[in-house]
């Protein structure tokens, strides 16, 4: 829901909004109680979390278990669904039964710093998520990040904002280098056959372009035209709701990153396939990491997020670490949820994709009592 914004007028109402994420923090009965104490808070905390974005509770022993972590989100009567990218392969399940996915705890990405996102497809976007933390890092590193989007979208300069809205932007999210002397009917050829046999798989409404990044021979794939604003769908307050902070190439360049060029993605402005200048990217830079609470999260942490309020990330850490997090659909609002059934259906390219990259080293299995 982004037509029609009035960008000053959003700001301000943005402004209004109370700091995210709200901190609660278990007490001795607290924990005495077990899962029935967000059975009987339920209806506070889902109205906090509405108001506030996030919800980081503290010192909970139940959630140190995946099944108590189950026993949390069951008595908050959160309904578990895939993860928006579910169908692509690049999620893996740390416990199917338990609906829970691992988060980015593998050796080779400890030094890669993801910037804030929210889980989101032009097509996809979960309404809810709960990140846990089983182990944290064991040297250094690794805090969770979270920022509000109205705080981001109250603080960027109005100029900014509405250039961004004006002309949208695109983004990619997958670079294919082919040599840039084949002929163009081989090009296109290449083409073709990547857009109908791999782009579906990602559930995402992707155009194939060629050199849209100014490199030659690259063929980049290019998710539809989106503004960056959005009003949240139950508060109607707008928020800043894009992934540019993580996408864009000028940032990621100047930050650890380690994702092989492959998965190197850029963000555009829609109107002209132009990727962000160095000035915007400065601007969303300098806003975004503004409003960042990075959380040095003990076991048993557990971050509740509105995935269409709150943007999340996670900073480069040192040694061994698990954190994974649980998606969730409207609960609420049934007519909301859509057709799960085309991506369950997909299911079996996201097993296969995890059983080819089995052969990679665990860091850890599971708490499946």
């Amino acid at each position: 829901d982004s037509a029609g914004i009035d960008i000053a007028k959003a700001q301000k109402e943005a402004k209004k909004m109370p700091h995210c994420p709200l901190e609660v923090r278990a007490s001795a009965a607290d924990n005495a109680m077990g899962a029935e104490y967000f059975s009987k808070n339920r209806d506070k905390l889902r109205a906090d979390l509405l108001k506030y974005g996030a919800i980081w509770f503290r010192g909970f022993d139940l959630m140190k278990s995946v099944s108590g972590n189950r026993e949390m989100h069951e008595a908050l009567a959160l309904e578990p669904c895939l993860d928006p990218l579910h169908s692509s392969g690049l999620r893996k399940f740390a416990s199917e039964r338990d609906a829970l996915y691992e988060e980015v705890n593998k050796p080779s990405l400890r030094g890669h710093y993801i910037g804030l996102h929210s889980e989101s497809t032009a097509k996809r976007t979960a309404a809810y998520a709960a990140f846990v933390c089983f182990q944290r890092a064991t040297e250094s590193g690794g805090r969770f990040l979270v920022a509000d989007g109205s705080a981001i979208l109250a603080e960027l300069k109005t100029s900014t904002l509405e250039k961004l809205y004006n002309r949208k932007i695109r983004i990619s999210v997958s670079n294919l280098d082919i040599p840039p002397g084949f002929p163009d009917v081989v090009k296109e050829g290449i083409k073709g056959l990547v857009d109908v046999a791999v782009a579906p798989k990602f559930d995402m409404d992707l155009e194939m372009i060629y050199e849209s990044d100014g490199k030659p021979g690259r063929l980049q794939a290019v998710e539809t035209a989106e503004p960056p604003i959005n009003r949240h769908p139950v508060t109607g307050v707008p928020v800043w709701f894009n992934n540019s902070h993580n996408h864009a190439r000028k940032l990621r360049d100047r930050r650890p990153c380690g994702v092989p060029e492959v998965g190197m993605t850029e963000v555009f402005y829609a109107d002209k396939m132009e990727p962000l200048d160095l000035e915007d990217c400065a601007e969303i830079k300098r806003a975004s990491e503004k409003h960042i609470t990075a959380l040095s999260m003990e076991p048993g942490d557990v971050l509740l997020v509105d995935n269409y309020r709150a943007l999340h990330g996670r900073d480069v850490f040192q040694g061994d670490r698990f954190h994974a997090v649980t998606w969730f659909t409207w609960d609420q609002q049934p007519e909301w949820r859509g057709d799960e059934r085309r991506i369950v259906e997909k299911n079996a390219f996201n097993q296969a994709i995890n059983q080819m990259m089995d052969w990679l080293p665990k860091d850890f299995e599971s708490d499946q009592s």
